[in-house]
């Protein structure tokens, strides 16, 4: 590769560190596609990662708007030049996509493109993802000059530690779910036998006061005072349980960090765009963080199942000492006057008595066709 000026290995640092900085795969993945455009100068930038039923499991963009992006409409498939970067390990730098003969179209909202580079992602000897950059800006008068093998080195450089980075990340995550599922079977296991011995030793004391009450009251009432200290007892049990089951990320990582992860993992496990912005909230009691997410995971349950949303909209802010949450959704809206009806069905109940129970306030807009937000907030500590 020839010589690169000390502004241009300055970015390429950059952009190596940047994607070694994070630890979930969406952040990793938006941060490649990001560097890549900028360090190649491109007008659009974009990553693939393949399923295995001829689609791509994630797919981020890097120049395309939100609203562009919705207009162009499902994620595209494997064919064409995308399938051939994802089995073939050379990279494809073209002068004009449209001419090459594997070039099959797109949708009438999708941005013209005309010079391309692309190549695939390799960890060994598995394709993990496709990247790909389109019309290189050029400063001189014909305002584009195509992509340099000078930039195609660079890009699969750039490649090669975006491979590591996204394996890393993915293994980063894959160790979280199995800690946390290890942590939850283990707590199963402790409370089930703990409850259970708990509950035997009541249906037995219940069973001897039962057996009393008429030959020997005085021993009955006796029974019955350790049937109360024994469902009390139980009571402790599942409450100790409960507090010990808090999410360990929302211990280790805070209520911005758990809550965004969450939501990516939505937003690529079901139909509808699901996107999350936090502010700079305050550490809260953890009773607090701990309703604010049991809130938005079921606000964000009800969106999913029953509202027919494309899209839901999930934002926790600073509002004064506390915070508050809100989650939005385009779905089909109901009734106000529907509300009380639909408040057990929806979980409207039990959301509003987790608010109330840390000093917090619910509240509930929707109208019909015109979705619904639900809103919590809570004063802080």
């Amino acid at each position: 590769m020839s010589h690169r000026p000390a502004s241009g290995l300055s970015a390429v640092s950059t952009a190596l560190l940047a994607m070694s900085r994070h630890l979930e795969v969406r952040d990793v993945l938006k941060t490649i596609v990001a560097s890549a455009r900028e360090l190649l100068d491109a007008e659009y930038a974009a990553l693939g990662v393949p399923d295995d039923h001829g689609g791509f499991a994630q797919f981020v963009v890097d120049g395309v708007s939100d609203a562009q992006w919705k207009a162009i409409g499902p994620l595209p498939r494997q064919h064409g030049i995308l399938a051939a970067m994802l089995h073939d390990e050379k990279a494809q730098r073209l002068d004009d996509v449209r001419e090459d003969p594997r070039f099959g179209g797109w949708p009438s909202a999708h941005p013209d493109m005309s010079d391309f580079l692309g190549l695939p992602v390799r960890d060994g000897d598995e394709t993990i993802a496709a990247l790909f950059l389109a019309n290189k800006r050029c400063t001189g008068p014909a305002g584009r000059c195509g992509f340099t093998e000078e930039d195609e080195e660079l890009l699969t450089i750039l490649a090669q530690h975006a491979a590591i980075a996204l394996t890393n990340a993915r293994l980063h995550e894959r160790s979280r779910e199995l800690t946390i599922a290890e942590e939850r079977s283990r707590l199963a296991h402790e409370l089930h036998d703990a409850v259970s011995q708990k509950l035997f030793s009541l249906r037995l004391t219940a069973q001897a006061a039962a057996a009393l009450v008429d030959r020997d009251p005085a021993r009955a009432k006796d029974e019955l005072q350790q049937v109360a200290g024994l469902a009390a007892e139980a009571a402790d049990e599942l409450r100790a349980a409960v507090v010990e089951l808090r999410p360990a990320a929302l211990d280790e990582d805070g209520l911005v960090h758990t809550l965004r992860t969450h939501i990516q993992v939505l937003d690529r496990a079901h139909g509808p765009h699901v996107t999350f912005r936090g502010g700079p909230v305050r550490a809260l009691p953890a009773a607090q963080e701990e309703a604010l997410l049991r809130v938005a995971q079921e606000a964000l349950h009800n969106a999913l199942r029953h509202s027919g949303a494309g899209r839901i909209d999930v934002v926790l802010d600073r509002r004064g000492q506390g915070a508050v949450l809100r989650v939005t959704d385009d779905g089909a809206g109901f009734e106000p006057p529907a509300v009380r009806r639909a408040g057990r069905h929806l979980g409207l109940v039990s959301m509003r008595d987790r608010a109330s129970g840390v000093g917090g306030r619910l509240t509930v807009e929707s109208a019909p066709g015109e979705g619904a937000t639900i809103e919590m907030e809570v004063p802080g500590g």
